[in-house]
């Protein structure tokens, strides 16, 4: 017992006994400064100062830019970046996926094949037809009267209702000289009617515009889908007016007269026409003029 109390008493006295920790003028050896240190002060000041700097750090970490510099740490600010460029990467593979089918259906209208055979009409027409016999065809009273009067107007109405002509319900596209017809045999699928520069041109019927873009062969081209099968395309114009999804009317300005892209050699309309997926001559509808 009496070593041990002699121990701690020595340790006691080790971590309290007093120093002078003096700095001095190396040339005059002139006291300029002096500290009373012991052990136990220096340990715990020691303490006191890497905790403090410990604390620091964290902080330093935690709340200022610098903790990107920290290999493997990646700031709130680059993954939010990282997070919206995921998104806008997904919407913009949908929107290519989106214009690649478009670009397909375009080109699928200009070689002519535009036919649907995604619904099977005769399968259609077998499921919904109607047995004649089943059904009692007697015309009524009222019928009759109907029919009277609708035959006493068309007997002096100025317009046919039965065109066997299609092209006497088309509009002309533009009013010039036709330059060169229609010739399958050389592949060109149109006539060209040359006209003045920025002469306007005309939808021949009413329709949703399929295409309306700048290509580099063609130029500026506005395809449009009508009823009954018939598609119109526009090429080498000198501006549109109309974009993909418009609604235009029959004689409504849809584009103007150019001479633009590379297979051009002056101001012209290179107009086609074409039915149920396959190019017929526009002059035979048609009357330029």
């Amino acid at each position: 017992m009496a070593k041990d109390k002699k121990k701690r008493k020595e340790i006691k006295k080790k971590l309290l006994h007093k120093y002078r920790l003096v700095i001095l003028n190396e040339s005059t050896f002139e006291e300029k400064i002096s500290f009373k240190l012991s052990r136990l002060n220096v340990f715990i000041s020691g303490t006191l100062f890497t905790i403090v700097l410990i604390g620091l750090t964290t902080l330093i970490i935690a709340f200022t830019p610098l903790r990107e510099y920290i290999p493997g740490y990646s700031s709130t600010r680059l993954k939010r970046q990282a997070t919206e460029l995921t998104y806008k990467t997904d919407s913009l593979v949908t929107v290519l996926n989106y214009t690649n089918r478009y670009l397909d259906n375009v080109r699928l209208v200009l070689r002519g094949d535009v036919e649907n055979n995604e619904v099977n009409r005769d399968s259609l027409f077998e499921k919904y037809q109607l047995d004649p016999s089943t059904i009692d065809l007697t015309p009524i009273r009222e019928d009759l009267l109907l029919r009277e009067e609708v035959d006493l107007e068309d007997k002096y109405n100025l317009f046919e209702r039965n065109v066997a002509n299609v092209g006497a319900l088309l509009f002309a596209p533009i009013t010039g000289t036709v330059s060169q017809g229609f010739d399958p045999e050389n592949k060109h699928y149109a006539v060209d009617v040359v006209a003045p520069k920025d002469s306007p041109i005309k939808s021949i019927a009413e329709g949703t515009v399929l295409f309306s873009e700048w290509t580099a062969e063609t130029g500026y081209v506005i395809i449009i889908k009508h009823r009954d099968d018939l598609t119109s395309v526009y090429k080498h114009n000198g501006s549109l007016s109309k974009s993909q999804g418009d609604l235009v009317r029959a004689g409504e300005v849809i584009a103007t007269i150019g001479n633009t892209g590379e297979l051009t050699t002056g101001p012209h309309l290179h107009f086609e026409l074409w039915k149920k997926g396959k190019p017929v001559n526009p002059l035979n509808f048609i009357d330029f003029n």
